[in-house]
């Protein structure tokens, strides 16, 4: 059990670990204690619960594995895990409406554009779609924008008409997007430094209303798989890291582009991997 995925609630981490004989995921029963009970020490509110659980001959504790994941401290420790059908029954033990929205998103049916979206953007690896969409041009972006937001925004996939901006900062005028993106579509990417530099124009030219991150993303991981054989592991650049470097690429690109090249893994065809990437990409848009 190697394949490590770290997922993200109301921004706490959900670590879980892939069973691949069993064809399954393990998530760490400490991690939705956490985010279940709000508790400070959540290692220890699962030490009562679980002893409480021992008095009551509880059948759940019957499915639960103690496997090596990665602590914050880097080393790897057991940790008591629990399988999709546990974790369900261990959300029952806090009959709280937290309980309730964690399984919603637990189960993918979180029903906002989001997760309606994300949901979408799992699919993704599994569909004929992703084999067919144009690698670094206009279309196979617009491609990815209306898979990803197809009947939740009116405008999925269509460039925008009118001038945005975020945090202070004008993206590119809607009365020259159509130049500019010819421009970008044009600009090389044979390697890195031309790849992650058509990355952040792309970026600063922000094509659409909403959802410009989330699917450029996924357009910049096609481009590298396409010409270098690369992905980028997006688990290893931090929310903080990339929201700053994102910040500052119009004037300086260097710190994007070192945090994307020493993030670059060459497990291209690997659904985990692809899954994590989404599970970070979707976080680092959370408020």
């Amino acid at each position: 059990m190697s394949k490590i995925s770290i997922r993200f609630f109301n921004d706490r981490e959900v670590r879980a670990i892939w069973d691949e004989e069993n064809n399954k995921w393990w998530f760490s029963i400490v991690d939705i204690v956490a985010i279940l009970s709000e508790s400070s020490d959540a290692r220890n509110y699962w030490y009562v619960l679980k002893n409480r659980l021992k008095k009551t001959n509880s059948e759940l504790l019957t499915n639960c594995k103690g496997l090596k994941l990665i602590a914050p401290d880097g080393k790897k420790r057991e940790t008591d895990c629990f399988d999709s059908e546990g974790i369900i029954e261990l959300a029952k033990n806090f009959p709280n409406n937290k309980a309730l929205k964690f399984l919603d998103w637990f189960l993918y049916s979180d029903n906002t554009i989001d997760g309606q979206s994300k949901k979408k953007a799992y699919s993704l690896f599994e569909s004929n779609l992703i084999d067919g969409i144009q690698v670094g041009t206009i279309k196979g972006l617009q491609q990815i924008h209306a898979y990803l937001f197809g009947g939740l925004y009116d405008f999925s996939g269509k460039i925008r008409q009118k001038n945005i901006a975020k945090g202070g900062f004008q993206f590119a005028m809607a009365q020259f997007l159509s130049n500019t993106l010819k421009q970008i579509e044009q600009m090389p990417e044979n390697r890195f430094e031309e790849i992650a530099t058509k990355y952040v124009e792309m970026n600063i030219a922000h094509p659409f209303m909403e959802g410009n991150g989330r699917s450029t993303r996924i357009w910049l991981d096609l481009i590298l798989k396409k010409r270098l054989k690369k992905c980028v592991d997006w688990s290893k650049i931090s929310k903080n890291d990339y929201l700053s470097a994102m910040i500052k690429s119009p004037a300086n690109s260097t710190i994007l582009k070192n945090l994307l090249k020493n993030a670059l893994t060459d497990e291209i065809n690997s659904r985990e991997m692809f899954m994590k990437g989404i599970d970070y990409s979707y976080y680092y848009e959370e408020n």
